[in-house]
């Protein structure tokens, strides 16, 4: 038992070296020894279980009794085309299935976490799932715990371990500690264990379990069986299709009903409402919505949006304010230092203030490269750039001691221990800095530092701000003891660092986006109110300072002043954690839908208590990460806003699909009643057969292709939609009735004309418009506001392959003696073919019509204004 031993017996048992960590042999030997450091999953069903569960949906057991009735009644024929048509569903919806589980699976690749750990002597970051027993791994504020670890060393470590032993307040770390007895986990303080995360400090672990035999893999058994959460809209459906199912069951019963009274033949009713009842239902919705959502956040990873839950894409279409970070969203995060401030002058380092930046940072300089946080790269360039050797400068001054950064106190201390003596570094914002500081240096002189000194300092300050820099203050003093308490108190102030992150170029133009898309673009930031209005202007999210606030000036609001402010605030700076999930609560109680961008340990709250939590990718903690619903891949701003532009598309092609599918199934169902109603002595407008067939042809394969349909140009000129509006909103519904009727009445007057022919001819042509008609709906629905031809006719290739590809298979159906036995259709000639042609493209034209009017009507009654 590892916490029972001294760190010394643990790393000879593991054959480790706390320097260099493992040798690549080593590595792969335990790999073959331990395997991967993942938790077993629930096992994937097989391409024949998923088959084989298609069969299990009652649409699929109805069609098998109708099947069945076939066989009995000798229609062989009719028998075979149904099972062929059960066969070629269930793999459609094996295909759909299966596209949507790798997509799935793609994106929780992409948002697997990341350790950091020592390998041949050097520092790299590696998948926490490659890592092996023996692994030396850095852990710091903000990280999740990739394996079991025995701790080496620790610096003020604090543990968050509620998800193992339901113990919510963090628990403190101490890597000396021995234990002589067993202990529970819960009170093993010199173990870190797999799925916690680190909330102060830092510390160096050795790996002793990893995957399944960690200890949280002891309880994997029940995380394995968790159920697939439905987002809002899936559920909405599911129910949605349920009430429907029960409407079209009793217009079929109706149907059959009213056809029996009227003496037709009992075998072609039951035939004809079972399929109609298969054809109507439109029991695939749910499923339409997860693939088109599956498909759709692919797209969006490969965008560098990696969506980590379904339900994010429906609520991004109604953000309606982005609450973002400044700091590598906003701005490029590439950090160079390009002024300071010593002794009353300008860019004149001075020997302390470059050990100051040198020793009291975590970044790790070897093989002529920098790792670590963007500030802390820059710092240690600098000040290499000054002759200054950050390995050479940790010989001379051994780091004994850390007070880590935390976004409260908002600076780092660290103690080191020299020739000279021990002394401590500060490094921080210039306000928390200077409130520690009673001396400062001027030239090589220690002075009092007064009224007057402390003025110049925040004057030298608030210009470096002005001019867009990022501020830091360094301060150090000499101490006795390097864990004595009060270390950061009586300092002397040195100088000040001011660095330059400029704003990302492709952020303006999406600023610009979003307020004419109806989004609030609000930026939040630890940094000093100078620097953050200088960006903000640049970018265009504020112009004036009263469009500003501090946390200071925060704390001094009540809820009700700051709601009555916050429609003027634009900048949010100098902000705690807590101020966050206050501004994110104060937007929300104005009914806006929020996004939150976020990168600290500190921001997970607030990603959560937005409704929707963003993380960056590069730079975010995996505590953030796992607190969010999407995260930025490249952790720039321009991709929020092309996320939102994308969800806003997804749930279009959701919509445009569900109405399609809604509006031709009511079609359907309008020509085979009517035709009944209307005319009881004569034969049904489509035979069994021939409903299943629309069914299969017709339905599917279009509505998919709509849920790919490319991005609407028009989409990101419309307001925020309300995030409880239903899928039928703006017309929606009355769109679906209107062309479900202009659909079943064209299937009528084809077959009312072909009845002056022959009953065949008839029902020949009501085939051909009913099928028709929908593929030429389905670009109906590439937008209901604009005209095809605006939005690019030929744009979605699918659709249009689709088409072509259903209509060519109509003709033939019509035409080929194979299909005329199979399907019970006739030869159609030239002119008969004009009219279904005709009479299929009006509900194009009609629709065109409408949409012209509208405009039109919307021209004139904004010239009236």
């Amino acid at each position: 038992m590892s916490y029972r031993k001294n760190t010394y017996d643990v790393l000879k048992e593991l054959n480790s070296d706390v320097q260099k960590g493992l040798s690549a042999k080593q590595v792969a030997s335990r790999r073959l020894e331990y395997g991967k450091n993942e938790l077993q999953k629930q096992a994937k069903k097989s391409l024949l279980s998923l088959f084989l569960e298609q069969f299990k949906d009652p649409m699929v057991v109805i069609l098998l009794v109708g099947a069945l009735v076939s066989v009995c009644l000798k229609e062989l024929m009719d028998a075979l085309i149904i099972l062929f048509v059960i066969v070629m569903n269930a793999l459609i919806g094996v295909v759909q299935e299966f596209k949507a589980e790798k997509a799935l699976d793609a994106l929780e690749q992409l948002a697997s976490p990341k350790a950091f750990v020592v390998r041949d002597g050097y520092l790299r970051e590696i998948a926490a799932s490659q890592l092996v027993v023996g692994d030396i791994v850095e852990l710091e504020a903000g990280r999740y715990i990739p394996a079991d670890m025995r701790l080496l060393s620790s610096h003020s470590l604090k543990v968050e371990e509620s998800t193992l032993t339901g113990e919510s307040e963090p628990v403190e770390k101490d890597a000396q500690l021995i234990y002589h007895e067993d202990m529970p986990i819960a009170d093993q303080h010199n173990m870190v264990f797999m799925s916690t995360f680190v909330t102060y400090g830092k510390a160096r672990g050795i790996v002793v379990r990893t995957g399944m035999n960690s200890e949280v893999g002891k309880i994997a058994a029940m995380l394995s069986h968790a159920q697939e959460e439905q987002t809002p809209l899936q559920v909405r459906l599911a129910h949605l299709s349920k009430v429907l199912g029960v409407i079209c069951l009793s217009v079929c019963v109706a149907m059959f009903v009213l056809a029996m009274a009227q003496g037709r033949n009992l075998f072609d009713m039951l035939m004809l409402s079972i399929s109609l009842a298969v054809a109507a239902i439109p029991e695939g919705l749910p499923a339409v919505v997860t693939i088109v959502l599956a498909m759709g956040v692919q797209v969006m990873s490969k965008n560098n949006a990696i969506v980590r839950k379904l339900h994010a894409v429906e609520t991004l279409g109604s953000v309606s304010v982005i609450c973002s970070d400044k700091t590598g969203t906003l701005t490029q995060n590439k950090m160079h230092v390009v002024r300071c401030w010593c002794s009353g002058e300008y860019d004149h380092p001075d020997k302390e203030l470059l050990s100051g930046i040198t020793l009291c940072n975590n970044a790790i300089a070897q093989q002529g490269e920098i790792i670590g946080e963007p500030t802390e790269m820059a710092l240690i360039e600098y000040a290499a750039a000054q002759g200054i050797d950050k390995n050479d400068w940790e010989l001379r001054y051994v780091r004994v001691n850390e007070i880590p950064f935390d976004s409260k106190r908002k600076r780092m201390t660290t103690l080191h221990q020299s020739a000279a003596g021990c002394y401590a570094y500060s490094k921080g914002a210039v306000e928390r800095i200077l409130e520690s500081c009673t001396h400062m240096k001027q030239g090589t002189q220690i002075v009092k530092l007064n009224a007057y000194e402390r003025g110049r300092i925040q004057s030298a300050a608030a210009q470096l701000s002005a001019d867009a820099l990022r501020v830091l203050a360094v301060a150090y003093r000499k101490v006795s003891d390097p864990y004595q308490s009060g270390v950061e108190q009586e300092m002397t102030f040195v100088g000040l660092v001011g660095m330059i992150d400029p704003p990302r170029e492709e952020v303006k133009t999406a600023i610009e986006t979003c307020r004419h898309a109806g989004i609030e673009v609000v930026m939040i930031t630890g940094d000093h109110p100078l620097t953050a209005l200088a960006i903000a202007r640049q970018l265009g999210i504020a112009k004036q300072e009263k469009q500003v606030i501090d946390g200071r000036t925060l704390d001094e609001l009540s809820d009700a002043q700051l709601q009555e402010q916050l429609q003027d605030i634009r900048v949010f700076a100098r902000v705690t954690p807590e101020h966050k999930v206050r501004i994110v609560s104060a937007f929300k109680q104005q009914g806006h839908v929020v996004a939150m961008s976020g990168d600290g340990v500190n921001d997970a709250p607030s990603l959560k208590h937005a409704d929707i939590g963003i993380a960056m990718g590069k730079n975010g903690t995996d505590v953030c990460k796992q607190a969010s619903d999407m995260i930025l891949a490249d952790d720039n701003f321009a991709t929020i806003v092309t996320a939102v532009e994308q969800g806003r598309n997804i749930y279009a092609n959701i919509q445009k699909a569900v109405l399609y599918l809604l509006s031709c199934n009511l079609g359907e169902i309008m020509s085979l009643f009517l035709a009944i109603m209307l005319m009881p002595n004569v034969t049904s407008t489509l035979s069994a057969i021939q409903i299943l067939w629309v069914n299969l042809v017709t339905d599917a394969f279009p509505a998919l292709a709509l849920g790919v349909d490319p991005k609407d140009r028009f989409i990101m000129q419309e307001k925020p939609r309300d995030a409880k509006e239903s899928l039928f909103a703006h017309g929606g519904m009355i769109f679906t009735v209107l062309n479900g009727m202009l659909i079943g009445t064209m299937t009528l007057v084809a077959f009312r004309y072909g009845l002056n022919t022959s009953q065949e001819m008839a029902q020949t042509m009501a085939f051909m418009v009913l099928s028709i008609s929908q593929l030429f709906h389905a670009l109906n629905l590439r937008s209901r506001t604009h005209s095809i031809f605006q939005v690019g006719i030929g744009k979605n290739k699918w659709l249009l392959l689709t088409i072509l590809f259903s209509i060519t298979l109509q003709i033939m159906v019509s035409q080929l003696p194979i299909f005329q036995m199979l399907l019970k259709t006739v030869a159609l000639p030239l002119s008969s073919w004009l009219i279904v042609f005709t009479l299929s493209i009006s509900v194009i034209i009609i629709n065109e019509l409408s949409k012209w009017f509208a405009q039109s009507e919307g021209h004139s009654s904004t010239k009236e204004q």
